[in-house]
């Protein structure tokens, strides 16, 4: 199978090892046989995303989000047609903001989001650095992140983590966090997050093929490191969360 990974603002939006988000799931494509073409999308760059398999945008500064919205702003019809025809996305940390109403800076400077949600962001001058750990509906295993971030996000219905029991979620301490709706996957957590989370990066294999309509392997290939990884966070962590 060829997939077609479109990856917006490669060198604006990469912050916190962003671009591994898209190097992992490469990687486990591949190894399930699939060729793989990654497309940059640059500022001013024009792309049809009607053929792509995947859309990525990752984690910007504030500064870098404005200049980043101030060019995807005319690609918001079009990302909206493509959630809805079920294709696979993933926008980490900053870049989930655009996919909102509203984002108001810390000056007071308000930018419209592409509006593909409901929900507002509000940056303030505190910064929230912490370690995260939390559930997601998509699977029984914890998901795990470092969140990095000045904003508080509200309206958001239907969550990635549904619960938190260690961090900042969109609205607060030990609220749920992210955005998602049906095959569009949106967090704050850095990490990168499908690098941190070997469930997740499933979560999203599993929606380019389904889309695809193509059948998974019998057998999926595992990264032992990753899951090592994984599970060493995963235990210090809950360790944390169970101690406050």
């Amino acid at each position: 199978m060829d997939i077609k990974i479109l990856y917006f603002y490669p060198d604006l939006m990469s912050l916190y090892g962003s671009y591994a988000n898209v190097s992992v799931l490469k990687r486990r494509l591949e190894q399930m046989g699939s060729t793989v073409t990654v497309m940059p999308v640059l500022p001013g760059q024009e792309t049809d995303l009607s053929h792509a398999d995947f859309l990525y945008m990752g984690a910007g500064t504030e500064h870098a989000q404005k200049a980043a919205l101030a060019d995807f702003a005319r690609y918001g019809e079009a990302v909206k047609t493509a959630a809805e025809s079920g294709m696979t996305m993933l926008f980490a940390g900053t870049a989930m903001e655009l996919l909102g109403k509203s984002i108001t800076g810390a000056d007071g400077t308000v930018c419209d989001g592409i509006g593909l949600a409901d929900f507002t962001a509000v940056q303030g001058t505190k910064r929230f650095v912490e370690d995260v750990y939390g559930h997601t509906d998509l699977y029984p295993e914890a998901v795990v992140g470092f969140m990095n971030k000045c904003s508080t996000i509200s309206g958001v219905e239907t969550p990635l983590l549904t619960s938190l029991s260690l961090g900042f979620g969109n609205e607060g301490e030990k609220t749920p966090e992210g955005f998602h709706r049906n095959n569009v996957f949106a967090s704050q957590l850095t990490g990168p997050l499908l690098v941190k989370n070997p469930r997740m990066l499933d979560a999203v294999v599993d929606a380019i093929y389904r889309r695809r309509g193509v059948p998974l392997p019998a057998e999926r290939p595992t990264d032992r490191w990753a899951e090592d990884g994984y599970r060493i966070t995963a235990e210090q962590l809950k360790l944390r969360s169970e101690s406050k």
